[in-house]
């Protein structure tokens, strides 16, 4: 089991009034990503747990390329990984965005 962090600093805040979500599912090939709204506007912070040991360099590329699209301020990440491609773990990453953009609970 590999323990990963990214903090980074980020353009704006994200939008939105829901103060956490949840998507996907730990399984084989997906991954669960929660995200709360509990950071200052400017920070983003992802916290991962995988399995799949090694792939540090794939994660902070994956992970860049995300917040440099999103500019997710405010926003704490926690992923659990159960082997994600990469593509899945961006697919998954913008559906929390989306998902906690949306005004509500």
């Amino acid at each position: 089991m590999e323990d990963l962090r990214f903090e980074h600093s980020v353009r704006t805040r994200a939008g939105g009034t829901r103060q956490s979500a949840i998507v996907g599912v730990v399984a084989s090939g997906n991954l669960e990503v929660l995200v709360e709204r509990v950071l200052p506007d400017a920070e983003c912070a992802i916290e991962i747990k995988t399995a799949a040991v090694g792939f540090g360099e794939v994660w902070t590329a994956v992970i860049g390329d995300f917040v440099e699209r999103y500019s997710p301020g405010g926003l704490r990440f926690s992923i659990n990984d159960g082997g994600a491609r990469p593509d899945t773990v961006s697919l998954r990453l913008a559906q929390a965005v989306r998902l906690i953009t949306e005004n509500g609970q």
